[in-house]
């Protein structure tokens, strides 16, 4: 018959303490949606609407995981690890899925050499995130979940249906102890090379869907993420705006994001330093663009020419 976990620390949860204690710092929890937005643009540097904050902790306070699907660059994998660490005041596991995850490599495993000496028991068995992540009664985010097979998928549900883990080598059934415990998965539904998800897996979680950001909100993400110098100008703030925008309605493959915003403001900001300038201008905008903006060969002609058509000048080559 399997047990369920004792009050008293095993070895399973002293091996937890030892590996995994130190990487889950500490804070003070954040659960209300209007401290949570402040807190997330003061002290992580994100623009997040209230509304989906408070979306998000109303699925965590029903015990559902959390769907966040969008297109890159939209923030859903920073996001959504901000908003674990805020709910449970403590750093949350993030593991980047891959069609070969299974529940050994997030559960745990035996050490082959031990496993030999001393049979499968708790002496031999190593901790993975997930499991590290219950006994913490911290989150997880589970990055591209579409990239995983539905086995994974199911046995992920089962674990946030149950908040219960169980490993029958051990005879233990490690159970949540607190709210603290969450899971969120992210996902870009347009991206090639995945797999679906299953109706189970879908009609078990809450679904929150990103988009590109307005444009006044875009811009409050750059200067937030931005160097405090060079300084970016109202018309170049405005030239990166706009093409950002054309590029998303041009049809390439790779459609920029918040974060190549982001990084082609920072990337010109920076030339503009090494040469000497306080401010960035369009050639520093030109000379960096095609390198942060291109991320598919067959997408660079659209690309710079979308760049020479807003900027005026004509952009360097990929």
């Amino acid at each position: 018959m399997v047990q369920e976990s004792r009050e008293v620390l095993g070895q399973v949860e002293r091996k937890v303490e030892e590996i995994y204690g130190d990487i889950v710092e500490g804070r003070v929890p954040v659960r209300n949606p209007r401290l949570a937005a402040k807190v997330l643009e003061e002290e992580y540097k994100l623009v997040v609407d209230e509304r989906i904050i408070a979306l998000i902790f109303a699925a965590f306070s029903n015990q559902r995981p959390v769907l966040i699907e969008g297109p890159p660059g939209t923030g859903k994998t920073e996001i959504g690890e901000a908003v674990l660490e805020l709910w449970s005041g403590k750093k949350p596991f993030v593991l980047p899925c891959s069609e070969n995850y299974d529940e050994y490599k997030v559960i745990g495993d035996f050490h082959p050499v031990m496993a030999m000496k001393k049979g499968f028991n708790e002496e031999s068995f190593i901790p993975r995130p997930l499991l590290a992540a219950m006994i913490l009664d911290t989150g997880v985010l589970i990055d591209e979940i579409r990239r995983s097979s539905e086995d994974f998928q199911n046995m992920l549900l089962d674990v946030a249906d149950k908040r219960r883990i169980i490993v029958p080598e051990l005879k233990r059934v490690f159970k949540a102890r607190g709210s603290g415990f969450q899971i969120v998965f992210t996902s870009n539904p347009e991206d090639i090379g995945q797999n679906d998800l299953s109706d189970a897996f879908l009609r078990r979680v809450i679904r929150v869907r990103f988009e590109y950001p307005p444009r006044e909100v875009e811009e409050r993400i750059v200067r937030l993420r931005a160097l405090e110098d060079p300084v970016i100008t109202p018309g170049a703030m405005g030239l990166i705006l706009e093409t950002v925008k054309r590029l998303r309605s041009s049809g390439i493959i790779h459609k920029p994001g918040s974060a190549e915003s982001v990084m082609w403001a920072r990337m010109a900001q920076t030339v503009a330093r090494l040469r000497g300038s306080s401010e960035v201008t369009i050639r520093d905008l030109a000379t960096v663009a095609p390198s942060v903006l291109v991320k598919r060969v067959e997408d660079a002609e659209v690309v710079e020419r979308v760049i020479s058509e807003v900027l005026g000048v004509e952009a360097d080559r990929y």
